[in-house]
């Protein structure tokens, strides 16, 4: 045991000390970073009125009422009655389209609405004229409020006030289980992700994938350079093999939490800036609302993914002589992992479909795939420790298999061993 633990602090030394792992975390954690202020950066390039608008500072549309004074009054009072607005309706009978030209080239107004005729129709096509692009935040409810007016324009007064409300008000449908009784609002819950929930998972599966990528590959070119190198037939006369294999693996597994608490304090640091918190706010987000059981066991079975993947690049490792070919010998490992990493995120929006209640209980993708579920909310007691389970002595099955592949792999060179080969040199070494 003492030896295993020089192993795993002079793995784990040996790795943060170098200059490709702190590239990496340094180039991450700023990719991470601006992926996360993005939608504030560009509120900053579109910083003016035309950009965005806001109910402190609005944009400015002016209304070309020639021939539809109707029409612009009542968008004008309409708009006016919703209070704070990111645009504000400027209705000056007196200017033509040309005077209305000037203003907005005198950037006294960021726009100007045209209503024009439409052949067999009572309502006008509106236009916005502008000299540069209006931002969806203030189009968007621009266009509510014309549906809004439209309708009182073609019923005229054929209709009440209380019908012409119920008319304009989007229909929701609600959904009835007939198993469980469960009313929408309880489907709802339990069918789908909040929006803070659906990131979290999302940045889990990612972070689980490549980081399990990451540190796996490193564990296989850290064997295959020792055994290419013939420092292993130094390292097998003092160490067991098998102190060697689990010291690398739980050395670097070190190096990946301590990149996942680097990443993990980035996102937090940058999650609780005042202006990630505004946009959060703007989303109906908060953080509070995140679910803890996806934080706690998204770390459990990233752990548990971590060994099973390990074990098996470390017995990929072992048999691979030269690491120019460790990249063809991984790839099917790889291939898993992806497999594994497709399923979760492209049934992060159906978690209840067949193919991601299977993939929870096979081993190599049941990390991410159980973790969708749990996210969701639709993920049993007893399906997520069943699945545990099934990780857990996957892990010891694979653990003693790649701890015999290890054993008898790290001396043999030149050709790649067949899987005959392997198998005889394994009966003769008992773990």
């Amino acid at each position: 045991m003492n030896k295993m633990g020089t192993i795993i602090g002079f793995t784990f030394k040996n790795k943060v000390k170098t200059k490709s792992f702190m590239v990496t975390t340094i180039v991450l954690a700023l990719l991470i970073t601006i992926g996360l202020n993005i939608p504030y950066f560009i509120t900053l390039f579109n910083g003016g009125p035309i950009g965005g608008g806001s109910s402190t500072n609005p944009v400015n549309i002016g209304l070309l009422s020639t021939g539809q004074t109707e029409v612009a009054e009542k968008l004008e009072t309409y708009s006016s009655a919703q209070g704070s607005q990111t645009y504000r309706f400027v209705n000056d009978a007196s200017k033509d389209e040309a005077a209305l030209k000037a203003d907005v080239e005198s950037e006294v107004l960021d726009g100007y609405l045209k209503f024009e005729p439409v052949a067999g129709q009572d309502f006008p096509q509106p236009v916005l004229y502008s000299s540069d692009d209006i931002s969806p935040q203030v189009i968007a409810p621009i266009e509510a409020a014309l549906q809004i007016v439209k309708l009182d324009v073609v019923v005229k007064d054929t209709l009440t006030t209380e019908q012409k409300q119920l008319i304009s008000t989007p229909v929701k449908l609600t959904e009835q289980s007939l198993d469980s009784g469960q009313s929408g609002a309880a489907a709802e819950s339990e069918g789908t992700m909040s929006g803070i929930n659906y990131i979290v998972v999302y940045l889990l599966i990612i972070l689980l994938f490549t980081s399990t990528m990451m540190t796996g590959n490193m564990i296989a070119s850290e064997i295959t350079a020792e055994k290419s190198s013939r420092i292993m037939e130094i390292l097998i006369t003092s160490v067991s093999p098998l102190s060697q294999m689990f010291g690398k693996i739980i050395g670097i597994f070190m190096v990946g939490l301590l990149q996942i608490g680097i990443f993990g304090a980035v996102v937090a640091g940058n999650m609780l800036l005042p202006h990630n918190r505004d946009v959060l706010s703007d989303f109906n987000m908060n953080l509070s609302d995140v679910n803890v059981a996806v934080i706690v066991y998204g770390l459990i079975f990233y752990i548990l993914g971590y060994f099973l993947y390990a074990v098996m690049f470390a017995a990929i490792g072992s048999m691979v002589s030269r690491t120019e070919e460790l990249g063809q010998a991984v790839l099917p490992i790889t291939m898993l992992s992806l497999v594994s990493f497709y399923i979760a995120i492209f049934s992060i929006a159906t978690p209840n479909i067949l193919l991601l209640k299977v993939a929870s209980f096979i081993p190599f993708t049941s990390p991410t795939a159980i973790l969708v579920r749990i996210g969701a909310g639709v993920a049993p007691t007893w399906q997520i420790w069943t699945s545990l389970a099934i990780l857990v002595v996957s892990i010891m099955i694979f653990g003693w298999l790649a701890a015999k592949i290890y054993r008898t792999g790290v001396l043999m060179y030149g050709k790649r061993p067949t899987f005959k080969e392997l198998f005889k040199a394994m009966k003769a070494y008992k773990i």
